[in-house]
């Protein structure tokens, strides 16, 4: 993923919407354009998280799946290690999948439901590998989720 090209005035401007450290990484990071697996050689902050419901316009999202978007913070999920965001708009879902490693996902805004349960801000869930589940958010929702592994869609 390229965060394109931004100079440092640009780089002021968006420092100061996201709650992230004034680090090294981040003002280099608009000077040019740098790709996300160059920057995870780096530190990263995302900070603020609790609230992200106050700043989440300011994230470049993009399509994930119908009614949800994701920002990713590294990895693309296809192999190896992947870490996003995901928002879900009111009534969203993510179809029925299998973990292929561990999936770790913290649920910051809103709710989202999949067979054990509904899951509401603050909540911290683990799937296991070769577990399985869908996703549906009646009321919309961010979660940060962490994959171990690539995920296998079912037909």
């Amino acid at each position: 993923m390229d965060f394109g090209l931004f100079d440092e005035e640009d780089a002021a401007t968006l420092h100061s919407f996201l709650p992230l450290s004034a680090s090294f990484c981040l003002r280099v990071s608009f000077i040019r354009a740098i790709p996300m697996t160059e920057l995870l050689n780096q530190t990263f902050i995302l900070k603020d998280l609790p609230n992200i419901a106050t700043w989440q316009n300011n994230l470049p999202w993009q399509p994930f799946r119908d009614g949800v978007e994701i920002y990713r913070l590294y990895g693309d999920n296809t192999s190896g290690s992947a870490a996003a965001l995901l928002r879900y708009e009111p009534g969203a879902s993510v179809p029925r999948h299998t973990h292929t490693g561990f999936e770790h996902i913290h649920v910051l805004t809103g709710s989202q439901t999949d067979q054990n349960g509904e899951h509401q801000a603050g909540t911290f869930v683990i799937n296991p590998p070769n577990s399985n589940h869908s996703v549906v958010s009646q009321a919309g929702c961010i979660v940060l989720v962490i994959w171990e592994k690539p995920i296998s869609l079912w037909s």
